[in-house]
């Protein structure tokens, strides 16, 4: 990991575009594909297998999203064929009684879990299937994976979702980001900017800066206190990614390379690469700050800290198997109690201790 070059990075990152865009993308080729099947003509008639191909890839898809893009058939069209599609994978009604019997539904699960989580072509989940004990042919692999609307490997998405990408470099990456909170002051409404970082493996959160109007300067001075060799946040991090907000200056990054961190610069319009730092934001919003009338900057900063407290110690995290991030140690066995913050608008609960 420590090997690894900046330039790679940067071009891996550069590479991944949003998983719904990506979705997107993928219904509108099978759109295409369908539509030169049909080579032009006037009025289109699905087969089932191209209904399957179309319901599949909608799936995965809102119905908001689906009339954005103006599809060749309309979202309840699609929904429908989705659910008929369902409907029928569950349907015992059609199986034979003479002849060779159906493959088992366990099997097919298999066979279609391996070819959606993975590239692998018939021949390489087959052999993945033998190694648990189960003789499929090619041939039946292919019609399982047609009956689910999936298509061969050779035409199948290529690459690792960006999701894979930030597991495989696990605690050595952190994301940061600004939020806005309107505070009311004595001179009315003023917006103040809070700057925080998040490591993407233990999901631990550092506030790193608050001001009205943060400058290049100021934020040079938090790269300095976040790399700091003592009491850094980023003290064992290697990359820090981060959007293109201009406060994320050259000199920022010139600070952030000096103490051993590489700023990697995410793509435009890409908010699903700096998903955890995004998470973080909701979080604050809808638990805290959506309820709270900041007053003045010390309230805010007040308030802001007690979430993070509540964040670290009281929060459980599903990202981390509903899990707290900092667990108190063994749970008591004595009368259940609860704590409060911000007057009771976070609250845990926990055993004393006997």
């Amino acid at each position: 990991m420590n090997t690894l070059p900046l330039q790679f990075l940067i071009l891996t990152v550069a590479g991944w575009i949003s998983r719904r865009q990506q979705d997107v993308i993928d219904y509108l080729q099978e759109e295409n594909r369908i539509l030169r099947e049909h080579n032009g003509d006037r009025r289109l008639q699905f087969t089932d297998a191209q209904r399957r191909r179309l319901a599949a890839k909608a799936r995965k898809l809102s119905r908001k999203v689906l009339a954005g893009i103006d599809p060749i058939v309309t979202p309840d069209t699609l929904l429908r064929w989705y659910r008929n599609l369902v409907a029928r994978k569950d349907d015992g009604s059609g199986v034979r009684k003479a002849g060779r019997p159906r493959t088992a539904r366990n099997i097919e699960q298999l066979v279609v879990r391996m070819a959606r989580e993975n590239r692998w072509g018939y021949t390489r989940i087959r052999g993945a299937l033998r190694n648990l004990g189960h003789e499929v042919g090619r041939t039946t692999i292919k019609r399982i994976l047609a009956a689910n609307g999936i298509e061969p490997a050779s035409t199948r998405r290529k690459g690792m979702s960006w999701e894979t990408f930030l597991k495989l470099h696990w605690g050595a990456i952190a994301a940061a980001d600004f939020f806005a909170v309107e505070v009311l002051t004595h001179a009315g409404l003023l917006r103040f900017l809070v700057f925080f970082v998040i490591d993407l493996k233990s999901r631990r959160v550092r506030i790193a800066g608050l001001a009205p109007e943060p400058d290049s300067r100021g934020v040079k001075q938090v790269a300095r206190n976040l790399t700091d060799v003592d009491d850094g946040f980023l003290h064992g991090t290697r990359y820090l990614i981060h959007d293109r907000d201009p406060l994320f200056t050259d000199e920022f990054r010139q600070v952030l390379r000096s103490g051993g961190v590489k700023a990697v610069k995410l793509p435009a319009r890409s908010p699903d690469l700096n998903a955890y730092a995004e998470r973080f934001v909701r979080s604050i919003r809808e638990e805290c700050l959506s309820r709270v009338i900041p007053l003045g900057e010390r309230h805010l900063r007040w308030v802001v800290g007690a979430y993070v407290k509540h964040y670290h110690l009281e929060r459980n995290h599903q990202g981390l198997g509903n899990e707290l991030i900092e667990p108190s140690g063994v749970p008591g066995h004595g009368r259940v109690v609860c704590r409060q913050r911000l007057g009771g608008l976070l609250r845990y609960y926990h055993r004393r201790a006997a």
